[in-house]
């Protein structure tokens, strides 16, 4: 559990940075490969006026060039926030072992377009995690 807590507190430290430099809204990613952290990332939507620069989506593009591959085998990521369908596609696509998240999406839209929830109470709320390591052909036979 240590190394899952500190990889959110990452994840949710960048949220909350994101929040605080006003550079965009309060999410984070991380991808971490064999314990090591490969890529971090924020949301970036207002920024670069790019609708899918989600926090999960940037980390996972930063993580795919890292390591030369667009398959993130064996890898995970942790977000500040439950994953938007979008996010969760990219996941799946990128073939993510495992999603762990924060916040849930509920959470979220109480909070509005820009999320005030104090960083202590996303770590707290840790972890719901889903298993990602599904073949994609398997996904589209269903």
């Amino acid at each position: 559990m240590a190394p899952d807590y500190s990889f959110m507190e990452l994840a949710v430290d960048l949220a909350m940075k994101n929040v605080e430099t006003g550079a965009g809204g309060p999410f984070g990613a991380v991808v971490v490969k064999d314990g090591v952290v490969i890529a971090t990332a924020s949301n970036s939507v207002t920024a670069t006026n790019d609708p899918t620069a989600h926090a999960e989506v940037m980390a996972i593009r930063k993580a795919c060039q890292a390591l030369g591959s667009f398959q993130l085998d064996g890898c995970e990521i942790y977000s500040s926030c439950e994953p938007c369908p979008m996010c969760m596609g990219c996941a799946l696509w990128a073939g993510l072992d495992r999603v762990v998240y924060g916040a849930t999406i509920a959470d979220a839209a109480r909070f509005g377009p820009q999320i005030e929830i104090p960083a202590a109470e996303i770590v707290k709320s840790l972890f719901r995690t889903i298993p990602c390591s599904t073949s994609r052909l398997d996904l589209l036979r269903a």
